[in-house]
């Protein structure tokens, strides 16, 4: 029934910018805080950046300030616009829905930042 798609990654050099959307369907998505994750091969899947119903945002201390989390729910879809990128933001992107009853993840795209 919940349905979320990420879209946007590739590869791209170091120093570049991605902007990663995520198309949410089968929930109220308005009703859902959002937020971006990670996983590096070998790593443990990392909270990249979240945004709540009100709109607050949080962010990795590794990324802050390079990254932006925001939303559109006239669209169903949340954003992660990351500039800067460096190798170390190489990993697999994984969105992520959660209200009051249950919690959703994306597919994953792959971010890779390479020259």
């Amino acid at each position: 029934q919940v349905r979320l798609v990420e879209s946007g990654g590739g590869l791209v050099q170091p120093g570049g910018s991605l902007r990663l959307s995520c198309a949410a369907s089968g929930s109220i998505f308005s009703g859902s805080a959002m937020a971006w994750y990670r996983q590096a091969p070998g790593s443990q899947r990392e909270l990249v950046a979240r945004i709540g119903l009100g709109g607050s945002t949080n962010y990795a201390d590794s990324v802050k300030g390079r990254f932006t989390i925001s939303r559109d729910n006239a669209k169903n879809t949340v954003y992660l616009q990351m500039n800067v990128l460096g190798p170390e933001d190489t990993a697999v992107y994984y969105c992520y829905q959660v209200d009051s009853r249950a919690a959703y993840w994306g597919q994953g795209t792959q971010v890779t930042v390479s020259s």
